[in-house]
């Protein structure tokens, strides 16, 4: 029997890399609706074109549709809403705002009350056989030790307003498990491709590249603080690949995965590694931590150094991302996540490639 899906968060890169993956390894496709904002438009046909060239997507069988997910019954007309309620198998929900910096209302409004309305649409589908959340680990907020699949309430707090409207929203999409299949993927910080290093977006782990950048120039490098926090990294791929397959698998409906490194690095392994390959130094001397936050205050400095202030929180919370129930519901596919220094020369080389490109780069405010 052949699928039908519906995919929110299109053009972004992680469903246009989901949709490729799918055309790639899964022969069932009937059709792919892809949702976007009207104001993408233009960006949204830009990647179907691209396609066109692309061997094995078969652009025939999608179809965009203009919407919005924190609209009521996603922004759609009544008649394409009827007919993607007769038609659709699963639904794909990534429609999100990821920036660390991101101010509490607009992540809420997208977040928290988009997931609302896509949670309410989906309620009505006739046919669906699965309904893919994506989420983040991080979910987990302050939360340090071991954090199990099954974890999600707590009252450790939040270091950002990004990982507080994740949890709330993951929050409304475990109610839905009672009533229609759920598959929630809770994935580490996504990085680049392991063969070919492409990314979407310099954020995360690439502002230590920024900022080895902005101080090659020194002698020496400076640590900050202790980094002993592990900082779970995932590549892309892996993300990808696991996701589809743990999509389309009989047993993972109801189930929650960490898409996570099981061995991850220290922050202060991932910088000296970082640092190593990108400038072929190594980090000498350490700088406390609360001196580099104090002095990002200073968005002019931010600017120059490349770093978002929120991001100096991964180097202090250090959680163990137990994915016991990934890795047992992956094993027969073969999928693994690789280890995060096998993959990094990749990593750089793009970073190297694309560092000039203002588009790569998160805005720091």
């Amino acid at each position: 029997m052949s699928n039908t899906y519906l995919f929110t968060g299109f053009p972004g890169y992680l469903a246009s890399a989901l949709i490729e993956d799918l055309f790639r390894n899964r022969n069932s496709i009937e059709k792919l609706y892809l949702l976007h904002l009207p104001s993408m438009e233009k960006q949204a046909k830009k990647q179907i074109e691209t396609w066109r060239t692309v061997q094995g997507v078969n652009t025939g069988k999608i179809e965009l549709v203009p919407g919005d997910i924190t609209q009521e019954g996603l922004g759609l007309s009544s008649g394409t809403s009827m007919q993607l309620l007769q038609e659709v198998t699963h639904v794909f929900h990534l429609a999100a705002l990821y920036d660390l910096a991101v101010p509490l209302m607009p992540a809420w409004k997208v977040n928290v009350q988009g997931t609302r309305e896509v949670n309410r649409w989906l309620s009505q589908c006739l046919h669906l056989e699965r309904y893919i959340y994506f989420s983040t680990a991080y979910v987990s907020g302050k939360r340090e030790g071991t954090v199990y699949e099954k974890d999600l309430a707590h009252g450790k707090g939040f270091k950002n307003h990004y990982e507080y409207t994740k949890h709330e929203a993951e929050y409304l999409v475990h109610r839905m498990c009672k009533k229609i299949p759920t598959t929630i993927i809770r994935p580490g910080i996504v990085v680049g491709h392991t063969k070919s290093g492409a990314t979407a977006k310099f954020d995360g782990p690439y502002f230590i590249l920024n900022l080895v950048e902005a101080l090659r120039s020194l002698p020496v490098l400076p640590y900050f603080g202790k980094g002993t926090a592990r900082v779970n990294l995932v590549p892309q791929d892996y993300v990808i690949e696991a996701t589809n397959y743990l999509a389309h698998h009989p047993e993972s409906s109801g189930k929650t995965y960490h898409l996570t490194d099981p061995n991850p690095y220290t922050a202060k392994e991932i910088y000296e590694q970082l640092s190593y390959v990108y400038a072929d130094k190594h980090p000498r001397f350490s700088l406390p931590l609360s001196l580099a936050n104090q002095s990002l205050k200073f968005r002019s400095l931010r600017k120059v150094l490349g770093i978002q202030r929120e991001a100096l929180d991964y180097f202090l919370c250090s959680a163990d991302y137990d994915n016991h129930q990934a890795e047992m519901d992956l094993a027969a596919s073969g999928i693994f996540c690789p280890d995060f220094f096998s993959y990094t020369d990749a990593l750089v080389d793009y970073y190297r490639e694309k560092r000039g490109d203002p588009s790569k780069h998160v805005s720091i405010l």
